[in-house]
């Protein structure tokens, strides 16, 4: 699942995640979006904007995560806000991408994540 407000990076990952080999099972383009869509697709996998609207990164992660302590969530951020990103990996999630995105380091993230 693929979770930003921006229509390019979500045509960006879902194009790289595709030539990984991974199915993309839905799209979200906010925070509120992205809580939803978790609990009624069920994926494997989120890569969770930590910028976006109606409910930021870190509230998604909390949220998924008190309902789903094995969720597994990989954050993309622009930001260098390694205390937003530290807290997020405090609480539970897996890992994080930094933009401008990294072809060959996008996938070896996921596929480690999903190792796991």
């Amino acid at each position: 699942m693929i979770a930003d407000d921006s229509d390019a990076i979500r045509l960006v990952l879902k194009d790289i995640l595709s030539i990984g080999e991974h199915n993309i099972v839905c799209e979200a383009k906010d925070g509120a979006e992205s809580v939803d869509f978790f609990f009624k697709f069920n994926p494997d996998l989120l890569l969770l904007d930590l910028a976006m609207p109606k409910k930021d990164g870190f509230t998604v992660v909390k949220e998924i995560l008190s309902k789903d302590p094995k969720a597994k969530i990989i954050l993309v951020t622009a930001s260098d806000d390694q205390k937003v990103i530290q807290q997020c990996l405090d609480f539970g999630a897996s890992s994080y991408i930094s933009k401008p995105f990294n072809f060959n380091n996008i996938l070896k993230v996921v596929s480690d994540v999903l190792a796991k």
